[in-house]
């Protein structure tokens, strides 16, 4: 009897499993997974608001580069590498993309150096089907021709603290017999946390204009249960379970996306948090302003 029933189930999912590759579902060229979508933070309606505003101190939004941005937590996993994103920089980038400000770019120039130089040499042409049959047929270089900045953005990513707090619980309950009918359920939830710490420079004069520090809880939860029980000489273990955390390098998008509103309300005019800060939004967290009327 047991014999037949061990049979019974193995050919039950072996008919699964072509029932399954019939239908597409063992298929590698079949598995397309979610579609790409957009990528924004709690900030970045907060951020759009700011360029619909368009209150810039001054008139035009001036123009912004975005220099390092580093990993400054020193937390390395020796199989995974680093534990935070080394992308800080980029995200700032899009952050100030999405207030409307111009941005130049001074994080890669790679290429912008490499067309200057064949633009030396009168290599460099936009229209190279014209190459030998023209002799000025090369792009120009032209005093002033660099968009300067009038701010550049620098910081870090100085804080991963990991389990600043945690709970759970446990609960069996069942049959005292050794082969009676037990269940099992168990639930926790930590907590963590991860800081940026931001500064908008004056270009010109090197006066860091608004310093700014953010860290924000990053949560996870864990959950599962479990039924065992016995009849007879047959025995039975059922489990069942789930368990989420917030994505470390969403949250921080996130505090970098925080830090970035508050430079630039700063150099908006007055009322630019209020407008466009998430109501629901702590406003208390502390901020610098160094020079006169950085702060909003």
């Amino acid at each position: 009897m047991r014999r037949a029933a061990i049979t019974g189930i193995a050919l039950g999912l072996v008919a699964g499993a072509a029932t399954a590759e019939s239908s597409g579902g063992m298929n590698p060229g079949a598995i397309r997974g979610a579609p790409a979508t957009a990528n924004p933070s709690p900030y970045s309606a907060a951020l759009t608001c700011l360029s619909r505003r368009g209150g810039w101190i001054g008139g035009a939004p001036p123009r912004i580069a975005v220099g390092r941005i580093s990993d400054m937590t020193g937390r390395v996993d020796l199989q995974t590498g680093a534990r935070v994103s080394q992308g800080a920089a980029l995200f700032a980038i899009t952050a100030l993309a999405r207030s409307g400000a111009p941005v130049v770019e001074r994080l890669d120039n790679t290429v912008a150096e490499i067309e200057l130089n064949y633009a030396r040499q009168h290599l460099l042409s936009d229209a190279p089907e014209r190459a030998g049959q023209d002799p000025d047929n090369f792009r120009p270089i032209h005093v002033g021709q660099v968009a300067g900045s009038r701010y550049y953005l620098v910081g870090g990513v100085t804080e991963l603290n990991y389990n600043i707090a945690s709970n759970g619980v446990n609960v069996q309950a069942g049959d005292v017999s050794t082969t009676g009918l037990r269940g099992l359920g168990q639930a926790s939830r930590y907590v963590m946390n991860v800081a940026v710490d931001l500064r908008l420079v004056d270009t010109r004069s090197q006066e860091v204009v608004n310093s700014v520090s953010f860290q924000k809880q990053v949560v996870g939860v864990d959950r599962s249960l479990g039924l065992t029980g016995t009849q007879g000489s047959v025995g039975g273990v059922a489990t069942a379970g789930g368990g989420a955390m917030e994505p470390v390098q969403a949250a921080v998008r996130t505090v970098v996306e925080r830090g970035v509103f508050e430079l630039l309300a700063g150099i908006q005019t007055p009322g630019a948090k209020a407008t466009c800060l998430p109501a629901d939004d702590s406003v208390g967290v502390q901020t610098y302003a160094i020079a006169a009327g950085a702060a909003s």
